[in-house]
C-alpha cells in the first residue's frame, strides 16, 4: 500500500466514524426493522449539510418517514458556501442574506414543492443549532422521543452528542449523515469514487473538516466533550480512528479546522 493509499484508507476511517448512520436508508421499512416504529416524531436537518440534503429530504416527506419536519440553521462558517450552490444549482432561488435554513426552504419549495413544518434561523454553530432547536420543539410542543437527525457527514457524530448532552434519557436518536463520501487513489491523486454526490466539498475542504472534528469529539480539557469545554456528551474514540487521524495529521496537519469566532455563542453552548 502507498502511503496516498494509506492516507485515502485513513480519511476513509474517519469519515465512517464522523458521518454516522443508524439505519440504511430513508424508508419506513429500515425504521421499523431498525426501531420497530413505522415513523419518528421529528425529522431535523440542520444548515451545515450540503445541497444533497436537501434530495434526502424531499425523499422522506414523500416516504412520510417523520410527523413533523424541522430546518435548523442560521448563519455559520459554511453558510456563504451553502448560498453559492444552492444559487448555481436552483436558478432563480433568492439566497443573499438568507439564513441556511430559509434557503434549503426555498430549494425544497422550488424545486420539488415541499414545505417544511418548522425554521430555525438565528442559530450560528453545533452548540445552539441544538439549543434552539430544542427551544423550538418545547415552543411548539412538538413530541420528540423519536428524533431523525441529518447533518453534513463531517458534523453528523458532534450533533448527536450534542442532542445527547440535553435530551431526557427516554429520547432516541437516529443518525442520516447527508451523504457517505469513499475517497480514492486515482491519477496519483486524493479522489472521490462517487462524484453524483450533490454539493459535495473539494477534496481539501472535506479533510479539513474532518480534521476539524477528532479534537473537538474528544473528552479531554481541550475538546468539548464534559471533561473539556462541556458541549457535547461524552463521545467514546476507538483507537483505529485516534490512529488513523494521526496519520493524516502527518501529512494535512496544515489542514485541520479551528473554531471560527465569529460563529461563537455568548453564553458558550458551542462553537462552530
Amino acid at each position: 500500500m502507498t502511503n496516498l493509499e494509506k492516507t485515502a484508507e485513513c480519511i476513509n476511517i474517519v469519515g465512517r466514524f464522523c458521518g454516522r448512520r443508524d439505519i440504511n436508508a430513508l424508508s419506513r421499512q429500515n425504521l421499523m426493522e431498525s426501531y420497530g416504529i413505522p415513523r419518528v416524531d421529528l425529522f431535523l436537518l440542520f444548515g451545515g449539510s450540503i445541497p444533497c440534503a436537501a434530495e434526502l429530504f424531499a425523499d422522506a416527506v414523500r416516504e412520510k418517514i417523520a410527523a413533523h419536519y424541522l430546518i435548523v440553521g442560521g448563519e455559520g462558517h459554511t453558510t456563504e458556501s451553502l448560498r453559492r450552490k444552492m444559487a448555481a444549482l436552483c436558478p432563480g432561488l433568492l439566497t443573499e442574506g438568507k439564513s441556511e435554513a430559509e434557503v434549503f426552504a426555498g430549494y425544497l419549495s422550488q424545486k420539488y414543492g415541499i414545505s417544511p413544518d418548522y425554521l430555525e434561523t438565528a442559530s450560528t454553530n453545533c452548540g445552539n443549532n441544538v439549543t434552539n432547536a430544542l427551544e423550538l420543539i418545547k415552543k411548539e410542543g412538538l413530541p420528540h422521543d423519536t428524533i431523525l437527525l441529518m447533518q453534513d457527514a463531517s458534523m453528523q457524530l458532534r450533533m448527536d452528542a450534542g442532542f445527547r448532552k440535553y435530551l431526557d434519557a427516554h429520547s432516541r436518536i437516529i443518525n442520516f449523515a447527508c451523504y457517505q463520501a469513499e475517497v480514492i487513489v486515482e491519477n496519483n491523486a486524493l479522489a472521490f469514487r462517487d462524484n453524483t454526490i450533490t454539493g459535495l466539498w473539494d477534496m481539501e475542504r472535506y479533510i479539513t473538516l474532518l480534521m476539524g472534528e477528532i479534537p473537538r469529539l474528544r473528552d479531554d480539557s481541550e475538546g468539548y466533550g464534559p471533561h473539556g469545554k462541556n458541549f457535547i456528551a461524552h463521545v467514546d474514540i476507538p483507537e483505529h480512528v485516534e490512529k488513523a487521524y494521526a496519520y493524516i495529521k502527518e501529512n494535512y496537519g496544515d489542514l485541520t479546522r479551528t473554531a471560527n469566532p465569529a460563529y461563537a455563542t455568548i453564553k458558550g453552548e458551542g462553537s462552530a
